[in-house]
């Protein structure tokens, strides 16, 4: 039998190998008991659950399963009755007070894979300590099957600890509040939106609609198969639309992911604008526009230009590991001083929103911050290199001989302790994730090894293109030499 494991946001495998009917039965099992054992939701009042999922394929079946395991269990299961975004599950665990939220989603893998993301009554992703008792509990189950529990659907929804549950409306109210609807309308922005087939669909499209924008948009009917190519709102995947924009020669381009919790942002010139160009446009608006002082997070990899935007606005950074749910759980505990949080693969949040990424969110801010500056993205982007200096950020994935996997890696690199990259000096090593090499002229060079693959990840970033392609040269020349 596979063994569970939670990746940096859930449980994720391909359907029918791994993911299949018994082992959602069998997760669902563990986190049933996960949520029994915690004394803070014992009161049976709190015991519910919602459980929604994306446009995959087999999702409202795995969805349902599930619920019959949560029923049996004494959970009350608030069924979504259609596809919903990630964020959405994360803001009715808060508003409802339940004990927590399942979503049945690959988010933006190919469409081959499905997966269950998990999130306890705080409603940010689970915590390391939350999966690890979560699989060590599979584990357990898989040796004794019998514990599973299961009720049959009907059974559930006549002792009403199944109910269908719809929180559209409520969840783009909230998102509403959060955004200037009112200086979006008066811009009249001409807006391409490419909901990729997934759970965006009629939730970004509609409250742009409603701000009186004019649309263009791209796949907005559901396809399992996402067209056949990863939800993903990357520049590749994005091409359709950067054409579609110059045709129409639209304002801006919208996209989120398959779950709606990543963004994807195009300039009115068809130029794709990176995450950490999108996070550090957002801080710059949220500290000039509404003057807002506190905290910005970001995750170890992500740009330096955060660090640079905030000096010059008298914020504070601070830095996690990677994944949002670091994220999220400083947001929890600094919630009036927290401002924005975000990470360079696509996700960030806000100050009064959840913690847990928000793909719809980030492009109606983006959409505000270009009806506010009443320019495009690119020359707001001159305007913050004026004021913080030039940041330029790349990644690379780099494939490993495959006896450098895991500790093997790590243990080279620290043995061959890097002084120099391309003939700067390292100033300060920080292993908060990987490595991350600092060098003395404010350039940095980070490595995050993949959990699934032979790969290392790369992150680069410097004041000039000549400098990050001699620092890449160098990077992986080291590496080769391991």
């Amino acid at each position: 039998m596979s063994t569970i494991k939670f990746g940096t946001s859930g449980w994720r495998a391909i359907i029918a190998e791994e993911f299949t009917f018994e082992n959602v039965k069998l997760v669902t099992q563990a986190i049933a008991d996960y949520i029994n054992s915690q004394s803070e939701i014992s009161n049976l009042k709190l015991k519910s659950v919602i459980v929604g999922y994306d446009p995959r394929f087999l999702s409202e079946e795995f969805s349902k399963l599930s619920c019959c395991v949560l029923a049996a269990n004494g959970i009350k299961a608030l069924r979504t009755v259609r596809d919903v975004p990630t964020p959405l599950v994360s803001y009715e665990i808060i508003r409802g007070k339940l004990a927590g939220g399942i979503n049945f989603t690959a988010s933006h893998n190919p469409p081959e894979y499905n997966g269950l993301k998990f999130s306890p009554a705080w409603g940010g992703p689970a915590l390391p300590e939350t999966t690890k008792t979560i699989e060590d509990s599979c584990k357990a189950l898989q040796n004794d099957p019998s514990k599973i529990k299961e009720m049959p659907y009907e059974e559930g929804v006549v002792k009403q600890l199944i109910k269908d549950y719809d929180p559209k409306q409520i969840y783009i109210k909230r998102i509403k509040e959060l955004v200037d609807l009112k200086v979006i309308k008066k811009a009249k922005l001409k807006i391409g939106v490419d909901l990729l087939y997934g759970a965006a669909r009629e939730y970004l499209d509609v409250i742009l609609k409603e701000a009186n924008c004019k649309l263009v948009v791209l796949h907005g009917n559901r396809d399992p198969l996402f067209g056949g190519h990863r939800p993903e709102p990357d520049a590749e995947r994005l091409e359709e639309l950067t054409k579609v924009m110059k045709k129409n020669k639209l304002t801006l381009g919208l996209a989120c992911d398959g779950d709606a919790d990543r963004f994807g942002i195009v300039d009115s010139d068809g130029t794709y604008i990176t995450p950490n160009q999108v996070i550090s446009l957002l801080l710059y608006n949220l500290a000039k526009s509404r003057k807002w002082k506190g905290i910005a997070v970001r995750s170890v990899m992500t740009t330096h230009l955060i660090d640079a935007i905030a000096k010059k606005f008298g914020i504070e950074v601070k830095e996690t590991a990677v994944g949002f749910k670091y994220i999220g759980d400083i947001m929890v505990n600094h919630p009036k001083e927290f401002i924005i949080g975000g990470e360079e693969s696509g996700g960030l949040t806000i100050r009064g929103h959840v913690p847990e990424k928000d793909g719809v969110l980030a492009c109606l801010l983006i959409a505000e911050l270009v009806a506010n500056e009443k320019k495009s993205i690119k020359k707001i982007l001159i305007d913050i290199e004026k004021l913080c200096g030039k940041y330029v950020t790349t990644r690379k994935n780099l494939k490993l001989k495959p006896e450098l996997m895991g500790n093997k890696f790590k243990d080279k690199i620290q043995a061959a302790q890097p002084k120099e990259f391309a003939g700067i000096k390292v100033s300060k090593l920080d292993t908060t994730d990987g490595f991350k090499f600092i060098l003395e002229d404010g350039s940095w060079v980070g490595m995050r090894l993949s959990g699934t693959e032979p790969l290392v990840r790369l992150y680069f970033e410097s004041n000039s293109e000549t400098k990050i392609a001699a620092i890449q040269k160098d990077t992986e020349r080291i590496i080769a030499n391991l």
